[in-house]
């Protein structure tokens, strides 16, 4: 096949890298594969002199350094100023993908020349966006492929009959990964600082803080890619990794007793599959494809908005017995790894050939 997918940009976050994961696995196994995505965006002088007058002064901007198609033998096709995507940008294809609820309008736009259309939808929007504005896309001329079940469940809440390819992700053994290991003698819970309030931190910090009281002991460690909130009181002791490389992240990963994952709102959560397969049990909301991730034994499912649940949690797993510690550890393993990319990579191939199919038979049509 000829593929083409569609980006709002190229940068270091986890929906680029899955695409970028997909692109490569796709490329080996010998189909033709483009990246087209529009320019960093920068403030322009109106945003700039509004901020100005505000008295927040000039936005900084700093210009991103690496995307994770950087490093892969993928042509990738930058545009020269941020605008949709036309005819005139791609060449025919087999297929054409939408990554982002902005890029799937300009998808379904294009001529049927440029492929079958599909949608790889990994999150609901941003923090703050209305729905009112995702929605409507479900419903474009596009093959939705999507990667939890909770992703899926949301789309029918509006759609119940709609066709959706279900490409639950992978977690990539070569940089997560360690040999069975013992529970740590410091007590030590790990999380990723996001500020977006989606991602629930302030559940988590008032977990550790509720818990600490008990385990005075109590250690964490974050690692994330935003600069802390200087207003953001941590616990004591508290270590931060800020743009950590993914040997350090593995290393974060490896030294926690439980890893914390206390979001609102999530498309998957792949950090929680990155942790159980550095054998670290994972304590977490029921978002994204955390229950499903967590239910086998993996780690403790806890109730959305409830930090003292969370705490609870992180008490009992601490106070396991190495041997407790280790049937939980294990069985996180076993999860992680039981499902490769590879085996995603099929699924997504086979969600491409039902776009294919669906177009062919004038399935693909705006509902």
């Amino acid at each position: 096949m000829k593929i083409t997918f569609i980006l709002p940009y190229a940068n270091l976050r986890g929906g680029i890298r899955v695409v970028s994961i997909y692109a490569e696995h796709l490329q080996k196994r010998g189909h033709d594969v483009l990246i087209v995505s529009q320019p960093p965006s920068v403030p322009t002088f109106w945003q700039q002199l509004k901020s100005i007058l505000k008295g927040k002064g000039l936005i900084k901007y700093k210009q991103p350094s690496f995307s994770y198609f950087d490093t892969l033998n993928i042509p990738h096709k930058i545009l020269e100023q941020r605008r949709p995507v036309t005819d005139q940008d791609i060449p025919d294809a087999d297929a054409v993908v939408a990554t982002w609820w902005e890029t799937a309008e300009w998808v379904a736009k294009l001529s049927p020349s440029k492929g079958a259309k599909a949608y790889f939808m990994q999150d609901y929007g941003i923090q703050g966006q209305e729905l009112d504005k995702i929605v409507p896309t479900w419903v474009y001329p596009l093959h939705i492929i999507t990667i939890s079940q909770w992703l899926v469940d949301l789309i029918h809440k509006y759609y119940p009959k709609l066709p959706i390819s279900l490409v639950p992700n992978s977690v990539d053994k070569s940089f997560f990964h360690t040999s069975p290991r013992t529970k740590p003698t410091q007590p030590t819970v790990g999380l990723v600082y996001n500020k977006q309030p989606s991602k629930g931190i302030d559940i988590a910090l008032e977990a550790v803080k509720k818990a600490s009281q008990t385990i005075s002991t109590l250690q964490l460690l974050m690692f994330g890619s935003h600069q802390l909130n200087e207003a953001l009181v941590l616990p004591i002791g508290t270590q931060y990794f800020y743009q950590a490389s993914e040997q350090d992240i593995r290393m974060v990963y490896v030294s926690c007793d439980a890893w914390l994952f206390p979001s609102r709102l999530e498309g998957f959560g792949l950090p929680i599959l990155e942790a159980m397969a550095c054998r670290t049990p994972v304590i977490g909301t029921p978002a994204g494809a955390a229950p499903e991730l967590i239910s086998q034994g993996g780690g403790i499912l806890v109730k959305p908005e409830d930090p003292e649940d969370m705490a609870r949690a992180i008490i009992e797993i601490v106070n396991m017995s190495n041997d407790q510690w280790q049937v939980m550890s294990n069985a996180a393993y076993q999860k992680a790894t039981s499902y490769t990319w590879e085996d995603a990579t099929d699924l997504f191939e086979e969600a491409l050939y039902t776009a294919i199919e669906r177009t062919k038979n004038g399935d693909l049509k705006a509902q």
